[in-house]
């Protein structure tokens, strides 16, 4: 009898701690893109922000609804192209006329992420269909400084000093729909999501909230994780397709991207670990000016995260604090980001019959 009441006991910790961790997922993997704080493509601003996804992604989550807000602070700096491209953008001088620019583009984004979701308790296909909807709202400051050397024919002109925008806004809107299966300690998913270009937007501001036009993209990531030992693996990849944005009659290219994170549970409240990202474009952008094109940016991305578990009754509490730090940057700002993100869900029910066995 005792041998089987530490059994059950073992059981009940196993079972907590996954449902713990399941119900984590949300703030650390099932958040999705954020396009107007990312950059690549047109001007180096790219519909899917690398990081988004992270441990725990294809792991399946409590049914009902959930609440997820995430402060998410990016630094980065770009020069070359990417401040050409912004240029001639915003309308300062003729993309036909022969550039030479010394400048460099800065930005500096502190913005909230809201996120609704929804599981539903009954499977689909024997999986677990999930749907939300993504929102932004907060502050984006950017510059550009530098020399700037015009030549067109036997005229040549320079200009030096800096331009610079700080603004306050909402971003495009972004529906998410994903499923979710298990095996043991092997998690499947697959996701679709898209840009609805709503926000604040426009191509003569330097600091923007949306980028103007929509975007759809789709894949697919694996986690595997032992509620056991502790030991925790996800990776998410996926490809995004760019509309033309009628503004600029420019079209990004098609994005690849994967994001991936590994983390230990120390207990069941307290998760370490690392994160990673790798983004690049698989194809050349249509519409950049003859002097930049073509325009196919990339980089990584890696550094570490922290994450807290916290019951509070029929509710449950996740923080997950994470940072990124950039390299291997082309056609594309690069630096460094951070993310903190509080995540609201429905607690995991209890087991009666084994919470009377383990008694």
């Amino acid at each position: 009898m005792r041998t089987l009441a530490i059994e059950n006991r073992n059981r009940d910790f196993q079972s907590r701690l996954f449902s713990f961790a399941a119900s984590a997922a949300l703030a650390i993997g099932a958040t999705l893109s954020l396009p107007a704080t990312s950059h690549a493509d047109e001007d180096g601003i790219s519909f899917w922000l690398p990081g988004i996804y992270g441990s725990l992604a294809a792991v399946p989550q409590q049914p009902g609804f959930t609440f997820t807000a995430i402060n998410y602070f990016d630094s980065v700096s770009g020069s070359g192209s990417i401040a050409t491209a912004r240029e001639i953008t915003i309308g300062r001088f003729s993309p036909t006329i022969n550039v030479n620019l010394n400048a460099t583009a800065t930005a500096k984004i502190d913005v909230v992420l809201p996120y609704l979701n929804y599981v539903f308790a009954t499977p689909v296909f024997g999986g677990q269909l999930a749907l939300g909807m993504f929102g932004i709202v907060g502050n984006n400051s950017t510059g550009l400084d530098g020399t700037l050397t015009l030549a067109s024919g036997p005229l040549v002109v320079t200009r030096q000093g800096s331009i610079s925008q700080t603004a306050w806004g909402a971003g495009d809107l972004y529906p998410v729909a994903s499923m979710r299966w298990n095996n043991g300690v092997n998690n499947w998913m697959v996701y679709g999501t898209g840009d609805i270009p709503v926000g604040d937007y426009s191509p003569t501001n330097l600091a923007n909230f949306g980028i103007g036009h929509g975007a759809v993209d789709v894949g697919g990531g694996y986690t595997y994780f032992n509620p056991q030992t502790g030991h925790e693996f996800s990776a998410v990849t996926g490809f995004t397709y760019n509309l033309i944005n009628p503004s600029t009659d420019y079209q990004n290219g098609i994005d690849w991207h994967l994001d991936w994170g590994a983390s230990q549970f120390l207990t069941k409240q307290i998760q370490v670990g690392a994160v990673g990202y790798f983004y690049e474009q698989v194809s050349p952008d249509r519409g950049c000016a003859p002097q930049l094109c073509p325009f196919q940016s990339g980089v990584i991305g890696i550094g570490p995260q922290l994450g807290f578990i916290i019951p509070a009754g029929s509710l449950q509490a996740y923080i997950n604090l994470k940072a990124y730090g950039e390299f291997d940057g082309h056609d594309r700002p690069s630096g460094w980001n951070a993310w903190l993100t509080l995540s609201l869900s429905p607690s995991a029910p209890t087991n009666p019959k084994t919470a009377m066995l383990t008694k």
